[in-house]
């Protein structure tokens, strides 16, 4: 429940982050079944391995109405471009981009890397 907050997964190396973010369709259907794919039961398995081949430790997806926040922990070092060119290649992976775009709102035929827009981090608690 999002008043108690969220665990959150310890790793014994340092890892860095990245933070994303997407629009879907502004329709309840839509999200409810956008949100029943991305359930544990509706995920496709070739789709969570195939992100975790690519070297990402963790990955979580967050929505707000029809935002969504994706925060993708991994190693640090880590290459984004070359690990989304990977996993773009992957078996099924455009075969998953087409299904979920008919929720998003995207352009046809984008990667993942296409559709979801990388952000800037402006704050955060200086140590």
């Amino acid at each position: 429940m999002k008043e108690e907050g969220y665990k959150v997964k310890q790793y014994n190396c340092p890892v860095k982050r990245y933070c994303q973010t997407l629009e879907l369709i502004d329709n309840p259907e839509l999200i409810a079944k956008y949100k029943e794919c991305h359930s544990k039961e509706g995920a496709w398995p070739e789709i969570r391995e195939g992100i975790r081949s690519v070297g990402i430790l963790e990955m979580e997806i967050y929505i707000d109405k029809n935002r969504l926040f994706m925060i993708v922990e991994t190693p640090l070092d880590f290459e984004w471009d070359t690990a989304m060119e990977k996993l773009a290649s992957l078996p099924r992976q455009a075969e998953w981009e087409e299904y979920v775009s008919a929720f998003q709102l995207c352009k046809p035929g984008e990667s993942s890397a296409q559709k979801w827009t990388l952000m800037d981090r402006m704050f955060y608690l200086y140590e």
